[in-house]
């Protein structure tokens, strides 16, 4: 089998097949030096965390360790290929500064102490703030990376026991919108698109999302496709050139914080041209007219001006979209991270909508998640929302979830709409939440305006508890500090955001006295002494699948169904879609099918929100809307971003990933060949705007905002003219003193970014801030070699020109003779 330096060539070989052909089979392995295959003691069945995709794999024991990963052949998401990610990750699991015994703080130090000594402070301190205040000094701001059975079990705890609504994660950040889109345009959460709409699909359109970076696995399947016979038109809508935006038909580079006026414009084109299917637009939707209305104010002569793209690639792609006979519309971060992000993305499911494209192979919608587990948060309520898809605003959906888990209706917080994460902080700096429980995230990395952040974590009055598996930057402002299993060290289910289950096994024990997360929740809600209605403890389980089992019943006639599946039978086959259950026991790859949606009134998920204010609709008022439960296609209007260049600031500054970096680092520069490959942060500017000012590759320069500095090393790359890219994910913990120095400039992305959200799914806004840019130092080293392109691969400026070296060679084997 051939063996390929994975980090120069992330995507590895081609395997070409065509249009309604099966993806042949690419099976990625790759072993720690000196461990072969037959050193290997077992293989344990898993799935990836270090992205959304949900690639299926064994890991590989030896000695009680884990030495490497291999892709699984028979997974219906990768078909045996990993990513970068996926083949080099792991190797945080063995590294020595793992936290292995619980700390709290004493006279301003972090000490270590025995979990019964951390468990008592963290109860006894939630216990008298409930005395006191009540549950709305609780809060617990969780992550995308927990399991399923973890997430329902602090869902319970939080909303049935506490009776808080102050819960939320980081999928805030990254997938909020996804949730909040599908909800305005179906009235549920659940994707109506899978991951096999790539073999059918004669269009694929990518709406901000640097899908080559973000899921490689993924974006692998789409190069085999543009690599065989028919391949797909790709339209990528991105300012910077990607590797997606180099393989498109046609790239559209808009001007950040304009996508609602390109997509309307867009919108304008295919209602105006007549590619609509009229039939299923009068048979399943609502809302057409007031559409077809709103955007005839958005001629693509009107974008081109405010967006800055000619007016004939707008025409060509919405040429493309309009005609195709299998539209697959994806969406990321370049949507819900900017400017009016939940509208922008309504427009994307409007397109395939009044295409008729929903609800058979090649025809689907993803709107794509971040975090290998982000669907889980929302499906389980981890993230403010009831769990089950249930409708808080509805009251039989309270009665049936306060039934599910015997409780009183009335214990569960369902008075207004959750809390976010935005507010969340709101109210910790304003000292009414005063009890805070961070689990698998790093806030004092990842969220907007640092400084801010900083100062409301470190408050005396906040008692922090931080649940992770190193030292970050958050843990070390904590008051007390929980060590945590991670995967491969524990066992639990999760969801890829094509509805696929997964079970990750157990494959190695926990380092030191580190639990795993779910045993971490149990024993809180034991020493909290939360009971249900008659006595008995609130939550009835100690062990994954029995968790698993009382989520199962949770979600029993909801739209993530998942009563046909169990731990026996993903052991047998792992990776089932959702819904599954007796009817549908092998599960279900298209939803939506012939427009049969869950948007009735007495079973949706959401009312929906108002695009511009974010007010949330009143049942009458959606049921006057939509009594038959349709599609509903929602119009918006264009308005300007809040942070807006100018003289002092004349550039607008986006953020987003890298290849070979996940969140901030905390895994991922802890494998050798992720961190060699992208070691430090960077800058990226136009050629155009570095030719005007002089300024050359590796120059060190200062890009500031009102709200912070942070310093780092140019990059010339095709990013369109007046726009700034940073990648997010480098903070401070692996800097002496694990901190950002008091006054120096920083390198953390988010020292930049402002506090602003999206007004319906009140997600961050990290891709409009107003910035300005001065050079410090000339570089005095080698330009870097500029990017080439090899066969059919296009290498972005964020891949290193350099090799990954002997420990970056995979083994590739390829399935051949019958591939097709």
């Amino acid at each position: 089998m051939p063996r390929i330096d994975r980090i120069a060539e992330p995507w590895g070989t081609r395997t070409p097949y065509g249009p309604g052909e099966t993806w042949p089979v690419r099976v990625d392995t790759h072993l720690a030096d000196g461990v072969g295959a037959d050193d290997v003691d077992r293989w344990v069945q898993s799935a990836t965390i270090l992205h959304s995709n949900g690639d299926g794999l064994d890991i590989a024991v030896k000695d009680g360790r884990i030495v490497g990963v291999r892709g699984r052949a028979d997974d219906r998401v990768n078909h045996g290929r990993l990513g970068p990610k996926d083949l080099f990750g792991w190797q945080a699991n063995n590294s020595p500064d793992r936290l292995t015994r619980p700390l709290v703080r004493r006279n301003g130090e972090l000490v270590e102490t025995d979990w019964d000594t951390a468990m008592d402070a963290v109860a006894g301190r939630c216990r008298e703030l409930l005395d006191e205040q009540g549950p709305s000094a609780i809060s617990f701001y969780t992550t995308g990376q927990l399991f399923l059975e973890e997430y329902y079990t602090l869902g319970l705890i939080a909303h049935g026991g506490i009776g808080t609504n102050h819960v939320d994660g980081n999928t805030r950040l990254c997938t909020a919108t996804a949730a909040a889109a599908l909800k305005e345009t179906f009235a549920s959460d659940g994707q109506p698109g899978s991951y096999t709409d790539i073999d059918h699909a004669d269009v694929i359109a990518l709406y901000g999302h640097n899908m080559a970076e973000t899921q490689t696995v993924l974006w692998t399947r789409i190069l085999d496709r543009l690599a065989g016979p028919n391949p797909p038109a790709i339209v990528c809508v991105d300012p910077r050139e990607t590797p997606v935006a180099r393989a498109a038909t046609v790239h559209l580079a808009p001007r950040p914080g304009t996508n609602v006026m390109l997509m309307n414009a867009l919108l304008h084109e295919v209602i105006g041209n007549g590619w609509v299917d009229r039939r299923y637009v009068e048979a399943h939707t609502v809302g057409f007219k007031e559409l077809e209305k709103r955007v005839r104010d958005y001629p693509p002569e009107v974008a081109a001006e405010v967006c800055d793209v000619p007016v004939e690639r707008i025409r060509e792609a919405a040429r493309l979209i309009g005609t195709a006979e299998r539209l697959l519309s994806t969406v990321l971060q370049g949507f819900y991270q900017s400017h009016q992000a939940t509208a922008a993305a309504v427009q994307v499911n409007n397109i395939n909508v009044v295409r008729g494209m929903l609800g058979r192979p090649g025809c689907g919608i993803l709107q794509m998640n971040g975090q290998p587990t982000a669907q889980n948060t929302r499906e389980c309520g981890a993230d403010g929302d009831l769990p089950g898809f249930r409708n808080w605003s509805n009251d039989s959906h309270v009665q049936d979830l306060a039934r599910v888990w015997n409780v009183d209706p009335m214990d569960i917080p369902h008075y207004s709409p959750p809390t976010h994460a935005m507010q969340m902080f709101r109210y910790a700096e304003e000292g009414s939440i005063r009890f805070m429980w961070v689990t698998a995230t790093n806030p004092a990395v990842s969220m907007p305006e640092l400084r801010r952040i900083r100062e409301i974590l470190a408050q005396e009055r906040l008692f922090l508890v931080v649940q992770d598996i190193f030292l970050s930057e958050t843990a070390q402002l904590a008051d007390v500090v929980l060590p945590a299993a991670t995967w491969g060290e524990k066992t639990g289910t999760f969801t890829n955001v094509d509805r696929t289950v997964h079970l990750s096994e157990k494959a190695v024990e926990p380092p030191g006295e580190a639990r795993p997360d779910l045993d971490i929740l149990v024993d809180f809600a034991s020493r909290l002494g939360l009971r249900d209605k008659d006595g008995a403890p609130l939550v009835k389980w100690t062990d994954p699948e029995a968790a698993f089992e009382g989520w199962k019943e949770c979600s029993r006639g909801r739209p993530c169904d998942y009563t046909g599946l169990s731990y026996d039978k993903l052991r047998e086959r792992n990776g089932i879609q959702w819904p599954c259950t007796d009817e549908h026991p092998d599960g279900t790859e298209h939803i939506y099918v012939d427009g049969q949606f869950w948007a009735a009134p007495d079973y949706c998920e959401s009312y929906g929100r108002d695009l511009v204010t974010g007010a949330p609709l009143e049942p009458a008022e959606y049921k006057a809307l939509n009594p038959t439960g349709r599609a509903v296609l929602k119009a918006a209007e264009y308005l300007p971003p809040h942070e807006i260049p100018g003289q002092d600031f004349p550039f607008q500054l986006i953020t987003g990933r890298t290849l070979y970096h996940f969140h901030t680092r905390t895994k991922t520069a802890r494998a050798p060949q992720l961190q060699a490959a992208a070691p430090e942060v960077w800058v990226e500017m136009s050629p155009s705007d570095a030719a005007d000012r002089g300024w050359g590759e590796g120059d060190l320069l200062e890009v500031a905002t009102p709200r912070g500095r942070v310093t780092a090393r140019l990059r010339v790359s095709g990013i369109r003219p007046g726009v700034l890219f940073l990648p997010f994910h480098y903070g401070y913990w692996d800097e002496p003193g694990g901190q950002r120095p008091d006054g120096a400039s920083g390198r953390a992305a988010n020292e930049l970014t402002l506090t602003d959200w999206d007004p319906a799914s009140k997600q961050p806004v990290f891709k409009t801030a107003a910035a300005q840019v001065t050079r410090l130092e000339v570089s005095t080293g080698a330009p870097a070699p500029a990017p080439t392109t090899t066969g059919s691969r296009p290498v972005d400026d964020a891949v290193p020109p350099t090799r990954g070296g002997a420990d970056a060679q995979v083994d590739e084997a390829v399935a051949t003779g019958g591939a097709r």
